[in-house]
């Protein structure tokens, strides 16, 4: 497993998740996805936690979210956040996500997958749109949301840019279909994908 200390070529500051927050509008995007409780949801990248526990919020303690990260620290702030806020169905998972089998979830069992600011930071792209096919079930979601920019020193150095259409090319040859894409925040795209049945 790589170290998270490694990316000194990002500027991204990996232990807060302030340019998420202020960027891309967690609250705003999670509601535009139809998530309901009941759902099963994997947070591919959660960092912090600042989708994790917008998507918690309306889960509403039915059916289950995964949030999968590398950094353990950061792993255990949502952990102990997620039980202030009383979320009993939300799950940390210690995983690499560039590795196989790397969120240590079982196949064909997610409704939606997010994978939110972490293309810039692996250096196994496609790994992670790998991970989401396998993962997901038979027409189920994966949200895509990444840096369109680097933004004065928030985000992303320039050179480590993912752009959307590289972003939709790994998808589709992982063998997701997109679907659309919607307007993620003033640094951001966001794409939304389905598993080929």
């Amino acid at each position: 497993m790589r170290s998270p200390r490694a990316l000194s070529i990002y500027t991204y500051d990996m232990t807060t998740a302030v340019p998420t927050a202020n960027f891309a509008h967690p609250g705003k995007n999670v509601s535009s996805w139809g998530i309901a409780p009941g759902m099963t949801v994997a947070d591919f990248g959660s960092g912090s936690g600042h989708y994790s526990l917008e998507i918690a919020e309306r889960l509403k303690n039915e059916g289950h979210l995964y949030a999968v990260d590398v950094q353990q620290d950061l792993l255990r702030r949502l952990k102990n956040e997620a039980h202030k806020r009383g979320y009993k169905n939300v799950e940390v998972i210690w995983g690499d996500l560039e590795a196989e089998r790397g969120s240590k979830l079982a196949d064909g069992h997610i409704d939606l997958v997010l994978i939110s600011n972490l293309l810039f930071q692996l250096e196994i792209k496609e790994a992670a749109f790998r991970e989401a096919v396998r993962i997901l079930r038979p027409k189920g979601r994966c949200i895509v949301i990444d840096w369109s920019e680097s933004s004065g020193g928030l985000g992303p150095q320039k050179k480590a840019v993912v752009k959307k259409e590289t972003a939709r090319s790994l998808a589709e040859s992982a063998g997701l279909e997109f679907l659309e894409e919607f307007p993620a925040g003033a640094h951001h795209y966001g794409l939304v994908f389905a598993k080929r049945a």
